[in-house]
């Protein structure tokens, strides 16, 4: 795993500044403590830095062909390369080294743009073709490594992978995105493409882009998307063999490496199901490591526990406090951009315990989203059959009203809380789907931004999102369709975020099997039915998994990753809180109504209300302000379109 960096003039070839080039890479010395590469000439700068995991004594970058004129910088790993070796052999090319980053070099000599499509791993890369003056840019198909670019005022085209790589430019503009705020405050994050910077840009998810000199930089090209074909006819006994076995080949391409090697084992089914398939494949003892927390509420590690002793693995495991809190400014900082997502507190700690005995660790990122796991699904599924059997025309006024008369109880049972469920009711599908994935909704958004601000947004909404990815998902199928709208969003945005800066800090490389592409593929090909099963969701992975692990992690409800936000914000946090929700920071950005902040406060330190999302929410956009210096950009800049 690595950072890359870069510049490229797309009119010009001035010479670049050494020192500015070496600042940006340096920036991103985490993702690379082990080596460091530079290569300048008229017009062009490539920087790279290493974290060595194959091919350590010749895998440098950038990495040039034979003559010179092809260089790459790469992040990332493509798992077929030894398929892909003799076959570019067979076509006349000569390997110099036995790294994966090689392949790339060539595969472009021999397919060009189309050489992605052969590449079977996760990847974002910078090639420059010196023969036919091009800069190409690439990205991997689900989006696990990341890719930002900036298109500069003097023609310069700057990239990274992060965005604090951007951020040494001068010339970046570092006004705040209205339409990045709204996205931020109603999913927790900035989706692709946008940065929370009108002048930066993330590469979207499988796709590349192709910068000819002396040409205008065109828009980025998708290669590559997910069909929910679900014509797949396979039965389930046949459908959980032909799992286990994709499974299988997944973990093992997965479990090349030239160093320390292991697995995040959280008790969860996905860990669980990845550790399973390693010990399966493996002469040696897995090397596992779980958080356990010192609150029993928030505590799996007696599930990982199980199956480590099953497969015998050499398990660590760190118990974490349940007062962990003094991340939120290194948080902060290392996300570059506002992310909501409190689960990167522990993913952080985990990351940190496993990188003190292994550099490469297996997670079991993804899998929610293709077997369908997410709790969300059966909901929505229970919802769209009351949808189906009332047009929108009569919903949409009968269940509005309601939605709107019936009270918030966060403090009722479950079945009682149907004010969310009105709302839903009254919505198209997709309409209802953002709805229900929301950290604040429409209406409190609306509450919580000025006037003014919502004027700068000129009706933009982050529904508009939803709605792009709807358009070409392909699919009317109620499950198929949230599952394709998570793989573009929650999954690349948030959760694919989370890990990457989350292990990047400790210089850690993390692999997700369940995010092979051809498992994905297969897996949208099978019957929703195969998926959710009545109130079970993973219904097809839990049945293929039974031979393989205790039915008490199998079966149990899901815990997930979470942090004890709404006692933090009434106990441990309650100043910190309210002095970044009511302090100068906030207010001098003008794009909040400040008695919304206040209420969101008081509403919840009283105990009338659990505003402990849309709090975090709030203090990680107000922490990411002040380590970024983006305040006095956005008090100075409030005009920005």
């Amino acid at each position: 795993m690595c950072g890359i960096a870069g510049l490229f003039h797309t009119r010009d070839k001035p010479e670049f500044s050494r020192d500015l080039v070496e600042r940006m890479n340096e920036v991103q010395h985490h993702r690379g403590p082990d080596e460091g590469g530079l290569h300048l000439e008229p017009g062009v700068a490539l920087a790279h830095r290493r974290l060595s995991i194959i091919d350590l004594s010749t895998g440098q970058q950038p990495l040039f062909n034979e003559d010179g004129a092809v260089a790459v910088v790469f992040n990332g790993e493509i798992y077929n390369y030894r398929e892909l070796v003799p076959e570019l052999e067979a076509c006349g090319h000569r390997f110099h080294t036995k790294s994966d980053t090689e392949v790339i070099v060539h595969a472009w000599e021999e397919w060009g743009e189309a050489c992605v499509e052969r590449f079977r791993g996760m990847f974002a890369f910078a090639l420059w073709d010196r023969h036919r003056d091009t800069l190409f840019l690439a990205r991997d198909r689900l989006g696990v490594k990341p890719l930002f670019y900036a298109l500069l005022p003097d023609g310069t085209l700057a990239f990274g992978s992060e965005l604090k790589v951007l951020m040494q430019h001068p010339q970046l503009d570092r006004r705040i995105d209205p339409c990045a705020v709204e996205e931020y405050f109603a999913l927790g994050y900035v989706a692709e493409p946008r940065t929370i910077f009108l002048g930066a840009r993330k590469l979207p998810p499988a796709s590349t882009l192709v910068v000819r000199r002396g040409e205008p930089v065109p828009e980025p090209r998708a290669y590559w998307d997910v069909r929910f074909t679900l014509d797949n006819p396979m039965t389930l006994a046949d459908a959980s063999a032909e799992l286990v076995e994709r499974l299988r080949e997944s973990v093992r391409l997965r479990m090349i490496s030239e160093v320390p090697l292991g697995a995040f084992l959280s008790g969860g089914v996905d860990s669980s199901a990845v550790v399973a398939a390693m010990a399966q494949v493996s002469a040696e003892p897995v090397n596992t490591c779980a958080i356990a927390f010192d609150d029993a509420a928030f505590d799996e590690s007696a599930f990982a526990r199980q199956v480590a002793d099953r497969y015998r693995t050499r398990h660590r495991v760190e118990t974490v406090q349940s007062d962990d809190f003094d991340l939120i400014d290194t948080l902060a900082a290392l996300y570059d951009e506002p992310y909501a997502d409190s689960s990167a507190i522990p993913t952080y700690r985990v990351c940190q315990l496993a990188r003190k005995h292994v550099t490469v660790a297996l997670s079991g990122d993804g899998g929610d989203e293709s077997f369908a796991g997410y709790r969300r699904y059966r909901l929505h599924l229970m919802e769209e059959k009351l949808r189906a059997s009332l047009p929108l025309g009569v919903r949409r006024p009968m269940f509005g009203m309601l939605g709107r008369l019936y009270p918030k109880a966060d403090w009722a049972p479950r079945v009682l809380r149907a004010k969310t469920t009105f709302q839903a009711l009254a919505r198209d599908s997709v309409q209802a789907y953002f709805h229900s994935v929301s950290i604040l909704r429409d209406d409190q958004r609306r509450h919580l931004f000025s006037s003014a601000f919502r004027a700068r947004l000129g009706g933009y909404g982050a529904l508009e999102v939803f709605r792009r990815h709807a358009a070409a998902a392909g699919t009317d199928d109620p499950l198929a369709l949230v599952q394709y709208l998570d793989l573009k969003t929650y999954l690349v945005g948030d959760i694919n975020t989370k890990v990457d800066r989350a292990s990047m800090a400790h210089s850690l490389e993390v692999r997700e099997p369940l995010m092979d592409h051809p498992l994905v593929e297969w897996l949208a090909s099978l019957s929703s039915g195969l998926k959710v099963k009545g109130q079970e969701g993973k219904y097809l992975f839990k049945k293929a998994m039974e031979p393989h692990l205790p039915n008490e992690v199998l079966y149990r409800p899901k815990m997930g990753f979470a942090v004890p936000l709404a006692r933090w914000f009434r106990g441990p946090l309650r100043e910190r809180v309210r002095e970044a929700m009511l302090g100068d920071t906030l207010a001098a950005t003008g794009l909040f109504n400040a008695e919304a902040l206040r209420h969101l406060v008081d509403a919840h330190q009283s105990g009338a209300r659990d505003y402990s999302a849309p709090l975090w929410t709030m203090l990680m956009f107000e922490a990411f302000l002040r380590t970024s210096g983006a305040g006095a950009d956005a008090a100075t800049n409030r005009g920005a379109a």
